[in-house]
C-alpha cells in the first residue's frame, strides 16, 4: 500500500472511531458539587457533573463506581463519553467510605441521593435519568431498581438501568425499570452464570420469581472476557481479592455500542441520537 493510501485508511479508521463515541468535539469538562446542601445524612456525598453541549433539557445518568473507588476515572472512561452523546452525567464518590470489605448496603441510597440532586437541576429532564453502575456500583444500580424497600420509598424513580459486571446473587424481586447487565464471559467474580440465573427469575434454591412479571432484563454475555473489561488500566491482566481483571478493547467497543443503544431506546433519546451523529 502506498503512504497516501495507509495514511487515507488510518484518517479513515479514526473517524470511525469518533463516529462510534458520538461528537468528539462535545466534551466539556466536569465540575466537582455537592448533592446535597445542608447535609441531610451524616455521610457527605460530592459528584462530578457534566453538561453537554446543546440548549434545553438534556436526559441524565449516575455513575456508580466499583468497590476501590477511582470514581475520576469512570468519570473520564464514561462520563466524558456520554456527555459526548448529549447526556448530563453525575458519577458519584462513595469512595471515601467505600472499599471492596464493607458491605454494600451502607452505600445503598447513594443513587437516589444522586437522583435527587439531578432531578432539581435546570438542566435536566427529570423524567427521564438511568443508573449506570460497575461490579459494586452495578450491585447498587440493580437494588436501586428492584421492587423493594428502597424504591419504593423513594420519591423520584429513575427511567433505566444498567450494570456492568454486578454480583447478580440475592436478587428475588423483579426489577421496575428496563434493566440492561453486561458481563464477561470469563468473568470469575461476577460470573455470566449467576447473571443468567437473576434473568431466568433464578436463585440458590430454585425459581424466585414467576416468569412474565417485572420489567424484562436484557443481558449481555461478552465473549472472551473478564472482570473490569472497560477498564484500560488493566490492559495486563492483574490479581485482585483473588480475581482476575483484564482489560479488553473487543469487549469495550461492544459495550458502547450495547449502553448507546439501550439508553437511546430506554430514555427515548432519538433526537440525540440523531444529533451527536451528524
Amino acid at each position: 500500500m502506498r503512504p497516501f493510501a495507509r495514511f487515507s485508511a488510518a484518517l479513515l479508521f479514526i473517524l470511525i472511531l469518533a463516529g462510534t463515541f458520538g461528537n468528539a468535539t462535545a466534551q466539556p469538562m466536569g465540575s466537582v458539587v455537592e448533592l446535597e446542601s445542608p447535609v441531610a445524612t451524616s455521610r457527605a456525598l460530592q459528584g462530578l457533573l457534566r453538561l453537554p453541549v446543546r440548549t434545553g433539557t438534556s436526559p441524565a445518568v449516575v455513575l456508580l463506581h466499583s468497590c476501590n473507588g477511582n470514581w475520576r476515572r469512570l468519570d473520564e472512561r464514561w462520563g466524558r463519553v456520554m456527555a459526548s452523546w448529549g447526556y448530563v452525567t453525575l458519577t458519584v464518590d462513595s469512595s471515601l467510605n467505600s472499599n471492596c470489605r464493607i458491605a454494600a448496603i451502607e452505600l445503598a441510597q447513594d443513587a437516589y441521593r444522586a437522583l435527587n440532586f439531578l432531578v432539581r437541576h435546570p438542566a435536566v429532564d427529570p423524567d427521564r435519568i438511568a443508573a449506570l453502575g460497575f461490579s459494586q456500583g452495578g450491585w447498587l444500580v440493580l437494588s436501586s431498581v428492584e421492587r423493594g424497600s428502597i424504591e419504593r420509598t423513594a420519591t423520584n424513580k429513575f427511567r433505566a438501568a444498567i450494570a456492568f459486571y454486578p454480583p447478580c446473587r440475592q436478587f428475588k424481586d423483579n426489577m421496575t425499570v428496563p434493566t440492561l447487565i453486561l458481563v464477561g464471559e470469563l468473568d470469575d467474580w461476577s460470573t455470566a452464570r449467576e447473571c443468567q440465573n437473576l434473568v431466568e427469575g433464578r436463585d440458590d434454591y430454585g425459581i424466585s420469581r414467576d416468569p412474565g412479571q417485572g420489567i424484562p432484563i436484557k443481558l449481555i454475555v461478552l465473549p472472551g472476557a473478564y472482570h473490569g473489561f472497560d477498564a484500560p488500566n488493566n490492559a495486563a491482566a492483574v490479581s485482585f481479592l483473588g480475581h482476575r481483571l483484564e482489560f479488553s478493547q473487543a469487549a469495550t467497543d461492544q459495550s458502547v455500542a450495547a449502553l448507546r443503544e439501550f439508553l437511546t431506546l430506554a430514555m427515548g433519546d432519538e433526537k440525540i441520537a440523531k444529533e451527536t451523529a451528524k
